[in-house]
This record gives structure tokens, C-alpha cells and sequence, in this order.
């Protein structure tokens, strides 16, 4: 079998598996031949983390498609996991647009991506919910021609954009269940209660919870709520700034550089990046 139908039933059967599987979310090549060497199953391409990498803000319209197709490229050449991608929007507004990101997504050898109703715009955030779910019905529709089993995400960003109206989100992510989406996702979910609640209302379908800020579960308790896939979204990403940020504040404010023994070793993640 080619490697892309191959990576493509591994990630399918990974969500119909009776425990969660972690899905780390890697910015670039480099992140991705890290995760893949730690014994990761499959990883999932961080927006946030590339708009960084780039020098650039999340969810602003910094990012194009070109660029992300380009990133989704190098994430999938830099080992033999499944990738599924962080499309946004699908970038753009309407049904058609959001397909054909998916067909070009897929022909980068991705074999997974999630598509959004958060519409970039701070006036007007969520698409109305007719057009939400018509987008994710051409989703389907896009993928479903695809000649390997693609795994489609619809996600409902109510909760990341000032909307906390549970009952919204939970209605728009049955109305994508409906439409065909293969993983419900709705990020921002405070509380195991909010995830059982999600689990329930979409079951049998899969769901992604991200586990990023507040929310603080393990994946043995996420397991146990029914959640099937676990992302950290650009967790890794601000985890690696973050320590890049303290060792140049280090030596800026105290002329130290203490920070270097925690630094990898170079032997070891050279090693590493000839794999």
C-alpha cells in the first residue's frame, strides 16, 4: 500500500480505538522529528505555533494557505506519522473555498484537517449557522471523493471568542456529526461536565478536546469521560518559546547562563534531526 492510504487507515483506526490517543501538535519539521521520535502515533500541524515560528500573530489572517500548505509539506516529509492539519477557516468564507483547501491539504499528504466556523473577523466571529454547517457539508463532500479515508474535524470556536453558550456549541456540533464529520472539537471546554456533556450529545462520533490553559485532566481521566483524541494545541509551540524567552532574559538582566544546562544536548538532538 502507498505510504499516504496507509498513514491514512492507521489514523483512522487510531480513533476507534476504546482509549484516548494523545495528538501532539508540532510547528515545524524540526518539532515534528522531535514528537515522532518520543513514540507518538500521529500529530496534528499547530497554527498558532507556525504564526509564531514566522514572527507573525494567531488568528489575525497572518497565515495564507499557501503558507500553511507549504508548512504541511515539511511536517509530512519529516517522518512517517499520519498529519492532520490546522486549516482555520479553510480560508475563506464559503463552502467551495473550504473544499478545496481540504483537496489541496490532502494532495500535501496530509491525511486529516479540521475546518472552523470561526471567521477571523473580530466584529462578526462566528459564521451564522446555517453557512457553518453548509462549509462542513462541502467538507464532507470534498474529502469523501478522496481515494483514502480522510479524517475530517468540524470545530465550533464559540468558546474562544467570548461566546460561553455551551447549548450553541453543542447544537452546531451535532448539526456537523450530521453533515459527516468524522471528529467533533470544540476548544475552550472548562470542565469535565462540559466534556461529558459534549461526548454524550455527539456519541458515536469521536471528539477532540484540547488540553491547553485551565483544563487539567490526565489522559487516563480523559479516557474515561469518552474522550477519543487529545491535542495541546500551541502549547509545545509557547512551551519552547517560553524557555528561549527566560534564557535570553537571563542573559540580558543577569549576564548568567545557567540556562544551558537545560538545554538539550547537541550530540543528542543532532543525532536526532539525521534520522
Amino acid at each position: 500500500m502507498d505510504a499516504q492510504p496507509l498513514r491514512a487507515q492507521t489514523f483512522k483506526a487510531l480513533h476507534e480505538r476504546d482509549r484516548a490517543f494523545v495528538i501532539p501538535n508540532p510547528w515545524d519539521a524540526g518539532s515534528a522529528k522531535m514528537l515522532a521520535s518520543l513514540g507518538f502515533e500521529a500529530l496534528a500541524t499547530t497554527s498558532a505555533g507556525f504564526a509564531f515560528s514566522l514572527g507573525r500573530p494567531d488568528a489575525e489572517g497572518a497565515l495564507s494557505r499557501e503558507d500553511t500548505l507549504g508548512n504541511v509539506r515539511a511536517i509530512v516529509g519529516a517522518s512517517e506519522l499520519p498529519v492532520a492539519v490546522d486549516l482555520e477557516n479553510g480560508f475563506s468564507d464559503s463552502p467551495e473555498g473550504c473544499a478545496q483547501t481540504l483537496r489541496q491539504a490532502a494532495a500535501c499528504g496530509a491525511v486529516g484537517g479540521s475546518i472552523e466556523d470561526a471567521t477571523g473577523r473580530a466584529d462578526d466571529p462566528i459564521y451564522d449557522f446555517k453557512l457553518a454547517v453548509e462549509r462542513i457539508e462541502a467538507s464532507v463532500a470534498a474529502v469523501r471523493q478522496l481515494p483514502f479515508p480522510f479524517v475530517l474535524t468540524a470545530r465550533a470556536e464559540n468558546l474562544l471568542h467570548g461566546r460561553q453558550d455551551l447549548p450553541d456549541t453543542i447544537r452546531r456540533l451535532q448539526a456537523y456529526a450530521e453533515a459527516g464529520a468524522d471528529v467533533l472539537y470544540a476548544p475552550g471546554l472548562r470542565s469535565a461536565e462540559e466534556i461529558i456533556a459534549v461526548v454524550r450529545a455527539v456519541a458515536p462520533k469521536p471528539v477532540n478536546v484540547l488540553m491547553s490553559g485551565g483544563l487539567k485532566l490526565t489522559v487516563a481521566q480523559l479516557s474515561e469521560l469518552g474522550v477519543k483524541r487529545i491535542s495541546v494545541g500551541s502549547a509545545l509551540a509557547r512551551a519552547a518559546y517560553g524557555a528561549f524567552y527566560q534564557a535570553a532574559q537571563e542573559i540580558r538582566d543577569h549576564g548568567s547562563f545557567d540556562f544551558a544546562d537545560q538545554a538539550l544536548p547537541f550530540g543528542q538532538i543532532n543525532q536526532l534531526f539525521k534520522g
